[in-house]
């Protein structure tokens, strides 16, 4: 193990959360200061990019340094199947592991919080260990069984209902000082330490705390403005620029709420002397969007504001400075490992990702592929370490939400649309090629047009035809291209079947609307 290597990880997730609303991004409000502050001492990375623009992929490939194709977690398989956790990889080489959110992907149910010692979830009142083994499986088969939904469904309104009291408050957001003070219980009572927290605050729907509304979004009421991303992507609800200018002061204000409680947890670390032997990530698991594109919330695309994230992080190996090169949240997992020097597939951890140093960011061969064994390397490995991939798979609870508001504008949304569209992405700093498998493809300089506002061919231009080759070789090597459109029914029949509390809790994650 290295001399200077922390011996502790704090990993932070700000659901939802723009680069460019951030301070240390360059935005002109005061939304993080305390994130401006940790920017002094950490790496800020510009280029970063989530492997999907939404909460279930991101996360399951942040635990398994795996792609979403080869994890197979997404909306209609909502399980991580036949992996192993990077919590179970550190519980097992003697790691407290603790996972503290308020999102509904990130439960045991999902099992992405499988190998946590601790943890504070959606399911909050029900110990990790009575949604585990046995009782799991149980669950999934009920889940997956027509017949029985029904069960299911009233065991997920008993987890609604038990977290809904526990979390207190009026909003979901209201679990943020809860989960922070889990934290740091944890953090104070833990040896030696890997603790995962996701915030939700920046998610829809926006109903900030008073303090921080007053000053980002004065005389708005949360209520007034549209939180329903589906009316207006289905067509059923227009925003005007006052509109969107109030529904952004909202979204500063969460974010500025995330950024006061990461203080606090960041003075507590430095106050209890953990601040040094701790590496610290602060990063989103992807954006929103406000408009850009006629598109509301994070469906439907793989747009930049979606997929390239912050990213900070605060270790002794890497400069406090910004970094412009590209980089995949996907790494994150091999970092991890490395730095806590357990190689991943020790035999306590079988069938986990060992740690790759090309894909650490504290080692001397980051990014170098070519040096892998062709043998090994993993689908990004395929070409050189500048391109970064990301893949969509449609979200059935999201579509059936906009199916029902078109329906009840009398809308008619054609099947050939980017709605029921499965689109996968290869990236570099300064192109992007988008292979969507029911529209046509999409492709943009991102150094001359950043806004991906004109498409472009591979004909037009060396660099998109390079992009788009890389996309072809990874698409070859994660199990061949998406070219036949699914079918176009999309009902999720669970959504029907819930009763009203659960549906209502789902609806104040912003899952249903």
């Amino acid at each position: 193990m290295r001399t200077e290597s922390p011996e502790n990880v704090l990993f932070v997730v700000m659901d939802t959360v723009r680069k460019d609303r951030l301070t240390p991004y360059g935005y002109d409000r005061p939304t993080t200061p305390h994130l401006a502050d940790f920017a002094e001492e950490a790496t800020v990375f510009e280029g970063a990019v989530a492997p999907a623009p939404w909460t279930l992929p991101v996360h399951a490939s942040l635990f398994t340094g795996l792609y979403p194709s080869q994890h197979g977690a997404d909306q209609e398989n909502p399980y991580l199947e036949d992996a192993t956790t990077l919590a179970e990889t550190l519980s097992a080489a003697g790691y407290d592991t603790a996972c503290y959110s308020s999102n509904a992907w990130i439960t045991p149910y999902t099992h992405l919080t499988d190998g946590f010692d601790d943890q504070d979830n959606f399911f909050e009142v029900m110990p990790g260990e009575f949604l585990s083994g046995p009782l799991a499986r149980a669950w999934k088969v009920m889940n997956d069984n027509e017949s029985l939904r029904t069960v299911a469904d009233k065991l997920v309104s008993l987890g609604n209902t038990a977290h809904e009291y526990f979390a207190g408050g009026d909003t979901a957001d209201s679990k943020t000082p809860a989960v922070v003070d889990r934290t740091m219980e944890f953090i104070g009572g833990a040896d030696r330490s890997f603790a995962f927290i996701n915030l939700m605050d920046a998610h829809l729907p926006y109903h900030p705390p008073e303090a921080f509304a007053s000053e980002f979004a004065p005389e708005v009421d949360s209520d007034d403005v549209c939180q329903n991303s589906k009316e207006y992507n289905a067509g059923a609800r227009n925003i005007d620029e006052e509109e969107w200018a109030a529904i952004g002061g909202l979204y500063d204000a969460e974010i500025a709420h995330i950024d006061d409680q990461l203080g606090r947890l960041f003075d507590w670390l430095k106050t209890e002397g953990h601040w040094d032997d701790t590496m610290v990530v602060v990063c989103a698991d992807h954006g929103e969007l406000h408009g850009e594109h006629d598109l509301y919330g994070h469906e439907f695309c793989v747009y930049d504001p979606l997929i390239n994230v912050p990213l900070l992080v605060k270790h002794p190996e890497l400069d406090a400075d910004r970094r412009g090169d590209q980089v995949e949240l996907l790494d994150l997992y091999h970092t991890i490992l490395d730095v806590l020097d357990v190689p991943g597939d020790s035999p306590a951890a079988e069938g986990a990702v060992p740690m790759d140093p090309t894909r650490s960011l504290v080692s001397d061969s980051y990014r170098e592929f070519d040096s892998v064994a062709r043998a090994g390397r993993d689908p990004g490995q395929r070409a050189d370490g500048e391109y970064a991939f990301v893949e969509y798979s449609r979200p059935v609870v999201e579509l059936t939400q906009l199916e029902g508001k078109a329906a009840d504008a009398g809308i008619d949304i054609p099947s050939d649309s980017r709605f029921y569209s499965r689109m996968r992405a290869a990236r570099r700093t300064d192109a992007k090629y988008v292979r969507i498998d029911r529209i046509d493809d999409e492709a943009y300089r991102l150094d001359s047009d950043p806004g991906e506002t004109d498409t472009l061919t591979s004909g037009d231009d060396p660099a998109i035809a390079e992009t788009e080759s890389v996309l072809s070789a990874f698409e070859s090597s994660i199990g061949g291209a998406w070219t036949d459109a699914l079918d176009d029914d999309v009902s999720d029949d669970t959504v029907g079947e819930m009763d009203d509390d659960a549906q209502k809790r789902l609806r104040d994650l912003g899952y249903l609307e």
